[in-house]
């Protein structure tokens, strides 16, 4: 069960679920028909010590592959897919436009700040708990990067904007956010209190992107059943209700960033797929349907989305 102020590594509680999404970005990696590579995944994974994680991403063993296969199969491995695509195409687009700085919200085990091709000038932040920057830094430590990438070590249910800026953030100049899978495990009140900061430190052209589910409502008792068997499978015996907070009487985030006058536009992570020639089944179709996929620009005059 979640308390406001508890704590976590990268093997326990909020902090597995972040292997296996590592998890499942390695898997997708080594598929022929792959629609996005992330070759750091698997050493993120690896570096867990864990056998059940180990085995399911080797190849040889056709159960093995059938212990991985399940996750992406199952009802959460396809939206996971979808938002990677989609945050890596938004990052790719503020590059374009010529943002420079970035700021990644709960970074977990993301390696974008390895993985992506960042221009000239550009300054990467990871903000997480220490315990998860420290197993990041120590499992990737002997990898090149070529972004400065810098670690901002806080909760962010505190006051994590004084821990951007000493690491030298940067609020007259345009920001990237990302929050990936990072709002429902955050209070309601904590959720408005992190967009409210975005907000202020965010010059014009600034851009947020995020995604988050939107209640467990429309779930019936065998999708429910479907997910703890693929997570089960995928060697992640967490309760995910028991990880989330309530979506009911938060603010939905579209609402929040139209009413401070932000750009607003969603994604659409069956058609992003698709678009990959990647065929999403009906079972995870509902899944699908319970999660906001979002960008949000505050604009400079000339912005559009």
């Amino acid at each position: 069960m979640r308390t406001d102020d508890d704590s976590w590594d990268i093997t326990e509680s909020v902090g597995a679920t972040a292997i296996g999404v590592a998890a499942m970005r390695a898997y997708e990696t080594g598929r022929e028909d792959a629609v996005f590579q992330d070759p750091y995944a698997g050493k993120l994974v690896g570096a867990v010590g864990s056998d059940s994680w180990t085995r399911m991403l080797r190849g040889q063993d056709e159960d093995l592959r059938e212990t991985g296969g399940a996750f992406i199969r199952g009802v959460m491995g396809y939206f996971l897919i979808a938002r990677t695509l989609y945050f890596d195409r938004y990052f790719a687009d503020a590059m374009e436009v010529g943002v420079r700085q970035f700021v990644i919200l709960a970074s977990g085990l993301d390696a974008r700040a390895y993985r992506m091709q960042w221009p000239s000038g550009s300054v990467v932040f990871e903000l997480d708990l220490p315990k998860v920057l420290e197993f990041k830094a120590n499992a990737l430590a002997d990898d090149p990067i070529e972004v400065d990438r810098r670690e901002v070590p806080v909760d962010l249910r505190q006051d994590w904007p004084k821990a951007l800026r000493d690491k030298g953030f940067d609020p007259s100049k345009p920001t990237a956010w990302l929050a990936e899978g990072l709002l429902r495990y955050l209070p309601g009140e904590a959720q408005d209190r992190l967009l409210a900061n975005v907000a202020e430190l965010s010059a014009p052209g600034s851009r947020m992107a995020l995604n988050i589910g939107t209640g467990e409502r429309a779930v019936s008792d065998e999708f429910r059943k479907r997910r703890a068997e693929a997570l089960a499978q995928a060697g992640l015996r967490v309760d995910l209700e028991q990880l989330w907070y309530p979506w009911e009487g938060r603010t939905d985030p579209r609402t929040w960033f139209a009413m401070h006058s932000w750009l607003v536009r969603e994604g659409d992570p069956v058609a992003l797929l698709e678009a990959h020639g990647r065929t999403v089944p009906e079972a995870a179709l509902p899944d699908m349907g319970n999660h906001i996929l979002m960008t949000a620009i505050r604009p400079r005059g000339d912005d559009t989305l």
